[in-house]
């Protein structure tokens, strides 16, 4: 996971440029080591360990022999409006991440970017940290700059989850067994939904879904999205296409897990449909088929998939051709961390799961329900 936001400089003229600078970097190094006491996962490294008869592996993340989060401090001679003018999000944008976190200055602006293994913990896991990172910044302004007293409003928890027993990856040391894959040359695009067009999309897609059910504003979205992005691929109509979107497994589970359990805790849900039938119904047709499959995806159907994945392990679903894939999440708290440069100006992403239909949702900027959609397809 790739995230980051991107502020303005304060332009009041009551500090220098470089005392600001140095000011935001000590407190964003501070703020980093004491977050690592409360996410000290994130401080480790992905390390396996090998069986007896070297027939199999394990993951873990080694928390000892590991030389902590990286923090990197980079300059560009861009400015903010060379990446939110632009009509395609700039290549150069993938250069703000690094494998930690990085902080880039701009000419007239700061963008603050953290990159995170997605074995490790997924988008809810991402956005809490970044959260508390920028809580516990805030908070050297009011506790004499002893963040070490600090305590979390919402701390993690790191208690695992037993899904039954620990599964042993095949292992092999042929090259042959380890697939690659190619990066494919995208197009990123960054797509506004004010909160008066998504409430239009979900009330067009409950009336002609022709049901008394509730189908949801991102529901309604990812539809409008899927038919449009099929559309443009122009496909032939007895092909099949998939949309997919990623679940958070936490309040499905039985019981549920609190929403700050860290960790990967998300799932898929999969609809499939033919070229035909997604364009030829109705807006609400496809509006519903992605509402069914939400509603069927139980505690029951994410064990039951788990079970089949590990009967039959494969990561290639992700590649699949004729695809849309929603990820992230507008209803994530992007726009709350400030770092004292105010409210953000954007929200971008690094390279990390990006290919052809894949979407990643953000809450607008404005807030009030709009909807920020960055669509990532082949030229």
């Amino acid at each position: 996971i790739q995230k980051g936001l991107l502020f303005l400089k304060p332009s009041d003229g009551a500090i220098k440029p470089q005392d600001f600078m140095e000011t935001l970097l000590q407190k964003l190094k501070d703020s980093l080591a004491t977050a690592l006491v409360h996410f000290y996962l994130l401080s480790g490294r992905l390390s396996t360990s090998v069986t007896d008869d070297a027939s199999s592996y394990s993951v873990f993340v080694d928390c000892n022999n590991s030389s902590g989060a990286g923090f990197i401090h980079a300059k560009s001679d861009l400015s903010v409006g060379d990446i939110v003018g632009s009509k395609y999000v700039p290549l150069v944008v993938q250069s703000f991440f690094d494998h930690h976190n990085e902080v880039t200055e701009l000419v007239d602006g700061v963008f603050v970017g953290l990159s995170m293994n997605h074995s490790i913990g997924d988008g809810v896991s991402f956005w809490h940290f970044f959260n508390s990172l920028s809580e516990i910044f805030s908070s050297q302004e009011t506790i004499d700059n002893n963040i070490k007293l600090f305590c979390l409003k919402n701390p993690p928890i790191l208690r695992q989850v037993s899904t039954g027993s620990v599964y042993s990856l095949p292992f092999s040391e042929s090259p042959k067994s380890n697939p690659q894959f190619q990066t494919q040359v995208l197009q990123e695009r960054m797509l506004h939904f004010s909160s008066e067009a998504v409430r239009s999309l979900k009330s067009k897609a409950n009336q002609e879904s022709g049901t008394t059910t509730m189908i949801s504003s991102l529901q309604s979205l990812t539809a409008f999205i899927w038919r449009s992005i099929t559309r443009a691929r122009k496909l032939q109509s007895d092909q099949e296409t998939t949309c997919r979107f990623v679940a958070d497994s936490r309040p499905r589970m039985v019981p549920p897990l609190p929403m700050n359990y860290f960790g990967v805790y998300i799932s898929l849900v999969k609809t499939t449909a033919k070229v035909g039938n997604l364009l030829e119904n109705e807006f609400g047709w496809a509006a519903l088929k992605l509402h069914q499959g939400v509603v069927e995806h139980t505690d029951k159907k994410i064990s039951s998939d788990m079970e089949q994945w590990l009967k039959s392990p494969s990561n290639n679903r992700f590649f699949d051709t004729n695809v849309v894939h929603m990820g992230s999440s507008p209803w994530f708290n992007k726009y709350g961390s400030e770092f004292g440069m105010g409210k953000a100006v954007a929200v971008r992403s690094g390279y990390g799961n990006k290919v052809d239909g894949k979407v990643s949702a953000y809450p607008g900027r404005e807030g009030g329900g709009s909807i920020d959609l960055e669509v990532c397809l082949l030229p």
